[in-house]
């Protein structure tokens, strides 16, 4: 079809093209109203399941239980529960140390903090976390890793 106005033919380009700029902030509302990776992964109740199931795992790793001895384990589950429901958008608040205040002097390494990584996946598995959540959450937690490993 060949338009014979000029006029209709700028008209149009600009319809497009106001259409065209808008699409992006259409589909970025689109996805920011969309779950969050919180209730993605299941609220709460999900959230305890895989820290508990990690912490399972991280008692029975003999890489790493050792730093976790003298560790109130109930306590820290609390706390990463509530870390991890902030962190995934949920409406908890953590209150707890900043992981740099929270693992000084343990002289962590970069092995010990893959070994917990390990036992979290081992977990996520464990709880029918799908792949792309578990990476979304791996992605949340992993620039943490500077503030816990001392190398």
């Amino acid at each position: 079809m060949k338009l014979q106005s000029p006029h209709l033919t700028r008209h149009l380009a600009r319809v497009v093209l106001t259409c065209a700029m808008a699409l992006p902030t259409f589909a970025h509302a689109e996805m920011a109203s969309g779950p969050t990776l919180y209730e993605q992964l299941g609220g709460k109740p999900a959230i305890v399941m895989i820290v508990h199931d990690m912490l399972a795992n991280v008692v029975a790793d003999n890489r790493i239980n050792h730093y976790f001895a003298k560790t109130n384990i109930s306590h820290l589950q609390m706390e990463l529960v509530s870390q991890i429901c902030e962190l995934t958008d949920g409406p908890c608040k953590y209150t707890g140390l900043n992981m740099q205040q929270a693992h000084r002097g343990m002289n962590l390494k970069t092995a010990d903090f893959n070994a917990l990584v390990e036992d979290l996946q081992k977990s996520m598995n464990s709880n029918n976390v799908p792949l792309g959540l578990q990476n979304q959450l791996l992605n949340i937690l992993a620039p943490m890793e500077p503030d816990v490993v001392h190398k």
